[in-house]
C-alpha cells in the first residue's frame, strides 16, 4: 500500500517489550529507572500475529522485532515463529543488544529469523560497563560469535556516534569490516527521549568519513549510505537522521508493545489498534499509513523530536 506521498509502505517494525536488560545513558537517561512489574500491557503473541497478518494483507513484506530488548521477553521465539508462518512475510529480522544472544541465536534461526542487527557502542569493556550500567562486553562478543555460527547473516552492528565517548573508536569499528563480512552502521544520536538532554554528545555521520577518508562510496541500502574499505570484506553504513534525513525514502510503520501504530518515529500521532479485528483492524492500518507525514521535524537549531515516547518505548 502507498501513503499519500506515493511511498510504498512495506516494512513493519514491532516492539514486543519496553523492558531492557541494559540501561544505556543516552536511551534511558542518567537515573536508573525502576524495574517494571508484570507484562499486562504487552501484546500477546496471538495479538502480534493478528496485527502482522492484517498488515501483510496491505503490502507489508518485511518485519523487524525490536524492543526495549526483545530477547528479554521469554516468548520471543514463539512470537518469531508465528510471524514467520504468515504467508507474505518475506523477511523477518531482529534488533538486539546481544547480551542473551549466545542462548538464543540457534533458536531464533530455527524460528525463521534471517539476520540480526546488534547494538554495540564501544569495543572497550570498561566503557561498555560505563554506558550500559548493567552489561558485559564479553557477553555481546560471545553473542556475535553465536549468531555467526547459527548463520544469522549478514550481521549488522549498530553504533550510536557519541562525542567524547566513542569518537576515538571509529577507526577500530571500521577495521572490523576489513576481514569480516559484517556491516558496521554508525547512527547519529537523535534528540528523542533521553537524547534530548544530550545534544552535546551529537556527532555528525560525516565524522566517520573524516576519520577514515579511504572509505569508498557504494550503492545505498535503505536508510544507510554505504561505504567500503578497498580491501574490505564487509561494509560501513552511515545513518544520518539529523544531518541528512531519509524521510523521502521511508517505507516503514511502527507497532509499540502496547498496541499503538505509529506512522513516524518522531511524530506524536498514534493509533490504538489493540482491540480491533478483521476489516476494522485493516482500516486502522490503512489510516496510519495515509497519515504518515512527508518528513519529520528538522532537527537543526536545537529542535527536538515530536514524539512523546523514548526510543525504548517505541522500538529501535
Amino acid at each position: 500500500m502507498k501513503d499519500k506521498f506515493s511511498r510504498e509502505i512495506s516494512y513493519l517494525r514491532i516492539s514486543i517489550t519496553e523492558k531492557c536488560n541494559l540501561c544505556c545513558t543516552y536511551c534511558m537517561g542518567d537515573d536508573l529507572p525502576p524495574e517494571r512489574e508484570g507484562r499486562e500491557e504487552e501484546l500477546t503473541p496471538e495479538e502480534i500475529a493478528e496485527i502482522t497478518e492484517a498488515a501483510v494483507s496491505l503490502g507489508i513484506r518485511k518485519v523487524r522485532i525490536t524492543g526495549g530488548e526483545p530477547l528479554a521477553r521469554p516468548d520471543v521465539v514463539e512470537i518469531c515463529e508465528k510471524i514467520h508462518a504468515i504467508p507474505g512475510v518475506e523477511e523477518l529480522t531482529l534488533t538486539t543488544n546481544g547480551i542473551l544472544l549466545k542462548e538464543y541465536a540457534k533458536k531464533l534461526k530455527n524460528a525463521g529469523v534471517s539476520r540480526l542487527n546488534i547494538s554495540l557502542d564501544t569495543l572497550d569493556a570498561e566503557k561498555y560497563r560505563q554506558i550500559t550500567r548493567r552489561g558485559s562486553l564479553r557477553d555481546v562478543l560471545d553473542g556475535i560469535a553465536a549468531a555467526r555460527n547459527a548463520e544469522l547473516l549478514p550481521i549488522k552492528i549498530n553504533v550510536v556516534l557519541l562525542a567524547d565517548f566513542n569518537e576515538d573508536e571509529i577507526v577500530s569499528f571500521v577495521e572490523l569490516t576489513r576481514k569480516e563480512p559484517i556491516e558496521v552502521r554508525f547512527i547519529e544520536l537523535m534528540p528523542i527521549g533521553a537524547g534530548i538532554g544530550r545534544t552535546e554528545q551529537y556527532l555528525p555521520g560525516e565524522t566517520v568519513l573524516q576519520k577514515v577518508p579511504e572509505l569508498t562510496r557504494q550503492e545505498d541500502s535503505g536508510v544507510a549510505c554505504l561505504y567500503r574499505l578497498v580491501d574490505g570484506a564487509g561494509r560501513v553504513g552511515l545513518i544520518r537522521p539529523v544531518s541528512r534525513h531519509f524521510c523521502p525514502a521511508c517505507n516503514r510503520i511502527r507497532l509499540t508493545s502496547d498496541g499503538h501504530l505509529r506512522p513516524c518515529l518522531h511524530c506524536s500521532e498514534e493509533i490504538d489498534i489493540r482491540h480491533l479485528h478483521g476489516e476494522a483492524l485493516k482500516e486502522a492500518i490503512r489510516q496510519a499509513i495515509l497519515c504518515k507525514p512527508m518528513e519529520h521535524e528538522d532537527f537543526s537549531g536545537g529542535k527536538v523530536s515530536g514524539s512523546r515516547r523514548g526510543m525504548n518505548q517505541i522500538g529501535g
